[in-house]
């Protein structure tokens, strides 16, 4: 897809952070955008902001309800763009992370993707015609992060699942880009679970992120601009995160050396 003029665009994490921008740049793009969101307020107020949008109020991690929103929009006509972008966050490092921690993270960040695609793609595949699908990863998805282990397992499986999809894809309309964020600014670091150390560095932790981290346009605006040269992995910011996977693919020991001095540089007071 060169154009998502007249395109029907999907979103989930609509209401604020990446997904709001992704779903704003989209709809500035010329395409009709469903907002989803598990905040309803959020979602509408996105939703309202686009030139067209709808907004949807659903929980990823809930089978019925994705499959049910794939009913509805379907009902409308064909979707040309999905973007699974519904994703949480977590601080702390694999022994300080509670079992329950685990299985939030995997819920949302790895089946949410997983219901987006089992309820959107085979329709999307029938209709036989240039599609797109994005889902959204992380850098902590190409390398090692030191102090985020549950959330960086969760971002690597996405990685993987996609990288699987796309060659499974190969062949059909159907294009896969895997969104691989840096440290971006966004509401999803106030909302994250912070587990033992990592509690007494939450209030250095959001600073840091509003001092130095991306913006969430910028974030949207790589995404569409990979979108339309058909990449496979949108890294953003490119400097940020492609050094990070081009350091970690060079020598893995010498990457995960890097991360950990770059940890013990955040852990000081």
């Amino acid at each position: 897809m060169k154009s998502f003029q007249n395109a029907t665009a999907v979103v989930t994490g609509a209401g604020s952070g990446i997904g709001r921008a992704i779903a704003l740049r989209l709809s500035q793009e010329g395409a009709m955008v469903h907002c989803v969101d598990r905040n309803l307020a959020n979602a509408q107020a996105v939703a309202t902001a686009c030139i067209q949008g709808v907004a949807h109020q659903v929980d990823v991690t809930d089978v019925g309800a994705v499959q049910a929103l794939a009913d509805q929009v379907f009902a409308s006509g064909p979707v040309d763009i999905l973007v699974n972008n519904a994703g949480i966050a977590h601080s702390g490092t694999i022994l300080d992370s509670e079992v329950d921690d685990w299985r939030r993270l995997l819920d949302v960040n790895v089946m949410g993707v997983v219901h987006g695609l089992h309820a959107f793609l085979p329709r999307m595949l029938a209709q036989k015609s240039p599609a797109h699908i994005v889902n959204t990863a992380s850098g902590a998805g190409l390398f090692a992060s030191p102090g985020i282990g549950p959330y960086c397992a969760s971002k690597h499986a996405i990685v993987g699942l996609s990288q699987v999809l796309a060659a499974e894809l190969h062949g059909s309309p159907i294009a896969v880009t895997i969104l691989c964020p840096g440290i971006v600014n966004t509401p999803i670091i106030q909302t994250a679970a912070f587990r033992g150390a990592a509690q007494d560095r939450r209030a250095q932790t959001i600073d840091f992120y509003e001092r130095r981290a991306a913006t969430p346009e910028s974030v949207a605006g790589d995404l569409i601009r990979d979108m339309k040269r058909d990449k496979l992995f949108c890294l953003s910011r490119k400097m940020e995160v492609g050094l990070g996977w081009w350091l970690h693919r060079l020598s893995p020991s010498l990457a995960l050396g890097v991360s950990r001095r770059l940890l013990a540089k955040l852990q000081q007071p």
